[in-house]
């Protein structure tokens, strides 16, 4: 049995995330309940055709995203926004970790203005909470100009979880969302 592609169902709304390297994060939000696909990505750069070694050499703009086409009626944004904040250090300008340059910084980018309140709303709420030692530097804008990644970099940890990267960066990432958000995880 086939499951439906995602054009095919009812409800199916988007969602943009820059938190870093784009393996790291399609990793944890392809494993969300309700997550219908995550894809890697380049968004919001000036280049009209982005590839992975421009994007890494800091000359379009772009930040490493991940597109995430989901059900509202099984994962709501505001989860989704919760995981996003979870899983890498939104006080951290162009940086994560090691990986370093503007493709790698925090963003938020929206697809509609619900989305774009929601996101201001939890990084105030946040920040009321004083839950970073740091102010949040998440940058939350309309999506622009979103190109798929390369086909190797699609679902990257997946079919390669001992390369280097993955094993010691992302395969931890990928175990603290599975431990702190078990309820969302697929079953």
């Amino acid at each position: 049995m086939t499951s439906p592609s995602y054009e095919t169902l009812p409800e199916v709304e988007e969602a943009t995330f820059g938190a870093g390297c784009f393996w790291c994060v399609e990793a944890v939000f392809n494993q969300i309940h309700g997550v219908i696909h995550a894809e890697s990505g380049y968004s919001n750069g000036h280049a009209p055709h982005p590839t992975y070694e421009a994007v890494c050499g800091g000359h379009t703009g772009h930040a490493e995203v991940v597109r995430v086409r989901f059900d509202p009626n099984q994962v709501s944004y505001r989860q989704l926004l919760e995981v996003f904040f979870s899983i890498h250090d939104p006080t951290s300008l162009n940086r994560q970790g090691a990986d370093s340059g503007t493709q790698y910084r925090s963003g938020i980018y929206t697809h509609s203005d619900p989305q774009h309140t929601q996101a201001l709303e939890m990084i105030q709420a946040l920040t009321a909470q004083q839950a970073y030692s740091r102010p949040i530097v998440t940058e939350v804008r309309p999506v622009e100009n979103y190109h798929p990644a390369e086909d190797y970099h699609q679902r990257y940890f997946e079919q390669h979880p001992h390369q280097g990267y993955c094993a010691m960066v992302v395969a931890p990432k990928v175990a603290h969302f599975q431990h702190t958000f078990s309820r969302l995880l697929k079953r």
